[in-house]
């Protein structure tokens, strides 16, 4: 069974740096792309970052766009997130997720979801 494991989440100071890692269990060569949402309480859920698995292009949301880093490990089966510069407002729930079926680039459709790791800024 296909498992996304993150890890890396925390507590940190604005200005300071995250990086989050997602594992994946299963084959996933087959895959469009994976991708990181977030979370944040009270709030609906929101497109962080992408990365085509086809070609290596990756895709940002305004607001992360210049802070945030999404790469992967193929050797690994792991996708990160270096999280810069933090700010308050990027706490979050912060997951990952697989697409196999090709929805957008921004899309929050996925057909693979991980747990889950809290990502907390301090002002």
């Amino acid at each position: 069974q296909l498992q996304l494991v993150e890890s890396g989440g925390g507590l940190v100071q604005a200005g300071g740096s995250l990086r989050l890692s997602c594992a994946a269990s299963g084959r996933t060569f087959s895959w469009y792309k994976m991708g990181w949402i977030r979370q944040a309480p009270g709030k609906e859920r929101e497109f962080v970052a992408t990365f085509i698995l086809s070609d290596g292009s990756t895709y940002y949301a305004d607001s992360v766009k210049g802070r945030f880093i999404i790469s992967r490990d193929n050797a690994k089966n792991t996708v990160y997130l270096q999280m810069n510069s933090l700010k308050p407002e990027d706490t979050a729930v912060y997951y990952c997720a697989g697409d196999e079926r090709g929805y957008g680039t921004s899309s929050l459709i996925y057909d693979y979801w991980g747990q889950g790791t809290q990502v907390t800024v301090s002002s």
